[in-house]
């Protein structure tokens, strides 16, 4: 009996699921929790506890010993506060600690300055063998810790990002990096060397929401934060805020998409003058709070493992870089990580009929898919968590809408 997760057929990744416990954040998983424990002895321990000469007892009337207490109760408080060895505990910092290097690692990689000559004679090549190096031997120091972790919220989205990894084999490889049975990864030294560091650049790409390494970093980003089997109210809080705040982002962008697309916002007033004119500062509020709005979607949903969020988040940027000049003709720039400046002055002094016509088709676009975002930051929330009982990622919950991404 396992959890498996297979893209070719080969992987097995049901050691990640060994060792779970019922106080982690995936429901949908308890009962791997009571498999565990027949695995581990726990159950074996309490029954023999239970039938031990020196355990209290009664003897119904029917001639069966009794014990003098639940045994139910013996096996709720194991599940709810399991022994856990030091191997584990162990395993559990390595985790934790790995989570935070491989995010690094990820990060030197997505950096420009990886892919440049230094003034110290360091040449680009060198640059990204070593950090290509660091990434490989992080990455498997994860993979390893997650085999005897008993941290089941961060080894479900270690098995996602094994998964994701082993979607991307083909590519992996031609930069001379294998990925084993096991899911770990092996270097090709001279074919490392050998590659196209612009083909490296590529795969690890920030700017591409569906590069591997935008994929890879999204989801040890949201290992590394999500909660543990020891998760305290504290924390139950600070997740509910971020996730007002995250929704708001992507709500903000759909309603000001929407005005922005409007007739009604560009509806001519007369002045004191009796001049009719376009309300000029009430459009620009509009597109100033757009502006912000989709900045601050942006930092919510880029670290979402939500197949929902990433693909829709995904068409908004690439709609907005396919627009970028006809927005920097309205004072609104776009920068390489895809978030938005307004210039007040240019945009004032635009010719709103083109500002409408423009919004008429990006903005109702944008607000279509941002309301989607916001959809699945929301109704789909806890599903982002989520795997089936044969280890596939399921995105949907109860919408029926499942894959791995």
């Amino acid at each position: 009996m396992g959890v498996r997760i297979n893209v070719d057929g080969s992987q097995d990744y049901s050691y990640l699921f060994q060792s779970l416990s019922s106080s982690g954040s995936m429901g949908n998983l308890n009962f791997l929790s009571d498999y565990a424990s027949i695995k581990n002895g726990s159950y074996g321990k309490l029954m023999k506890a239970y039938y031990s000469p020196g355990q209290s007892s009664s003897t119904s009337s029917d001639g069966t010993r009794r014990s003098s207490y639940n045994i139910l109760e013996k096996l709720e408080a194991e599940k709810r506060n399991p022994k856990v060895s030091k191997d584990v505990q162990e395993a559990n910092s390595k985790l934790k600690s790995g989570l935070s290097t491989l995010k690094n690692s990820i990060s030197t990689l997505q950096n420009d300055a990886t892919y440049s000559d230094t003034e110290n004679g360091k040449t680009a090549a060198d640059k990204v063998v070593s950090a290509v190096k660091s990434f490989v031997s992080n990455y498997n120091d994860v993979v390893t810790a997650s085999k005897g972790s008993t941290l089941t919220s961060q080894t479900a989205y270690v098995a996602n990002m094994m998964s994701t990894t082993a979607a991307s084999a083909d590519q992996l490889a031609e930069i001379g990096i294998k990925v084993n049975a096991k899911g770990t990864l092996e270097i090709n030294e001279a074919k490392l060397k050998a590659a196209d560091i612009s083909k490296v650049q590529e795969l690890f790409s920030s700017e591409e929401v569906m590069s591997y390494g935008s994929r890879l970093a999204s989801r040890v980003q949201f290992a590394g934060s999500a909660g543990s089997t020891s998760s305290t109210n504290k924390t139950d809080t600070t997740t509910e805020t971020d996730n007002k705040t995250n929704v708001s982002g992507a709500a903000g962008v759909k309603a000001d998409g929407k005005t922005l697309a409007s007739s009604e916002l560009y509806e001519k007033v007369e002045d004191k003058d009796g001049n009719t004119d376009y309300d000029v500062a009430k459009i620009f509020a509009t597109a100033k709070s757009f502006v912000n709005n989709y900045n601050r979607m942006l930092n919510a949903a880029e670290s979402s493992s939500n197949s929902g969020v990433v693909a829709n988040l995904s068409y908004i940027k690439s709609k907005t870089a396919a627009n970028a000049d006809a927005l920097k003709q309205f004072g609104i720039n776009v920068d390489t990580k895809g978030r938005m400046t307004i210039n007040e002055s240019t945009f004032k002094k635009s010719d709103m009929a083109q500002v409408q016509k423009f919004f008429k088709d990006y903005g109702s676009s944008v607000a279509g898919n941002a309301s989607l975002v916001d959809y699945y930051m929301t109704t789909q929330a806890n599903a982002a968590n989520g795997y089936t009982a044969n280890g596939a990622y399921n995105v949907g919950g109860g919408s029926g809408y499942t894959g791995i991404v």
